[in-house]
């Protein structure tokens, strides 16, 4: 039964910082992704506008948006909730909660005149917008507080890798800085013929998400070959940004990687291991599959203010193939001192 007691929705003020989180932390709606640390780690590594909204009963929480403004010469304006992470969308505790945050960033849109307000959803909730559903999947999978029994639950050859990895004396450790992430990452990335992030936003992330935020760094013989930064919400542990260098190939060391990350966490308390949003048919999808995780579709669903169709900045698309094929063929130092530039506008 819905509360028949009205919403009022306003923008989000510094004071509301640890009721929005706790709202998070409680809301069945909410992500990782919503909480307000983004808001700071955005805002402070590329400069662009948030308009964060708080939907209240009483003067209690009932609702939050997460929105991002990005606004691009070579991509357009847009309204995004929320860019640069796979999830969000309105986190509200029933529907009507839920259309004042929508109705609200419907008008917000109108007022800043975007050319597409979106909505990173899981599920499907508005059915008047246009939804894509055919691109995204996100792999998440109960983990058991048994080590041994997770790993009995990969499948047959890709528990192989796994204990090739160990064969060849990988071990793991928590890093205590960014330096090694972001190297690995932006050479994996580079190679994929991908822009990659500044550091000062890994050091953002780490600062502002704190204990809830940690990366495993994978060494063979001493040296880092592959390293991933990790979420921790709930009870679930998401690996986000990760990666290996050319030699970790031969040692299996992004399969033990992400069977670190696990292991870790299951006995630490989590009970469910998200692996992240991937492109269908890509080699990240099979490798997820190999895991043994069955994918979801993500409903992203735009509001299309000018018409048109709905934004395709993806590396799947075909106009970009020529830029995707100079950029893996630049030396890695121009690639991490001109990729930021690039990579903030694509959100």
């Amino acid at each position: 039964m819905s509360d028949p007691r009205p919403v009022t929705v306003r923008p989000f003020a510094p004071a509301d910082a640890a009721a929005w989180d706790a709202f998070v932390a409680d809301c069945p709606d909410a992500t990782f992704f919503h909480r307000i640390g983004w808001k700071t780690a955005i805002e402070e590594s590329f400069g662009h506008r948030t308009h964060y909204l708080c939907a209240e009963r009483d003067g209690a929480l009932c609702g939050v948006l997460p929105l991002v403004q990005i606004k691009s010469r070579l991509f357009g304006n847009s309204l995004i909730s929320t860019a640069f992470t796979v999830y969000g969308g309105p986190a509200a505790v029933d529907d009507a909660a839920r259309r004042a945050l929508d109705a609200a960033a419907r008008d917000l849109a109108q007022r800043l005149d975007v050319d597409h307000l979106e909505y990173r959803s899981r599920v499907p909730r508005h059915p008047d917008l246009v939804s894509r559903d055919d691109l995204y999947v996100t792999f998440r999978k109960p983990l058991d507080a048994d080590p041994d029994k997770n790993m009995a639950a990969i499948p047959r050859k890709q528990r192989a890798m796994v204990r090739k990895g160990i064969k060849a004396g990988l071990t793991s450790e928590l890093d205590a800085g960014v330096d090694r992430l972001h190297h690995i990452y932006a050479a994996s990335v580079r190679n994929l013929g991908t822009p990659v992030f500044a550091k000062r936003y890994f050091h953002a992330l780490t600062r502002v998400f704190g204990a809830d935020c940690d990366i495993v760094t994978i060494l063979h013989d001493d040296q880092a070959v592959a390293s991933v930064m990790n979420f921790y919400f709930r009870d679930e542990v998401i690996p986000y940004y990760g990666g290996g260098l050319p030699e970790a190939r031969a040692v299996a060391a992004n399969d033990f990687m992400y069977w670190e990350v696990m292991r870790r966490a299951c006995e630490r308390g989590f009970r469910l291991f998200d692996f992240g949003r991937s492109k269908r048919d890509t080699g990240a999808y099979s490798f997820k599959k190999h895991w043994g995780f069955e994918p979801a579709p993500l409903a992203y669903e735009f509001l299309l203010r000018r018409g048109g169709e709905i934004p395709d900045v993806n590396p799947l698309n075909p106009k970009y193939r020529l830029a995707i094929a100079a950029w893996k063929r630049l030396p890695l130092p121009v690639a991490k001192a001109i990729g930021p530039l690039i990579v903030r506008n694509l959100g």
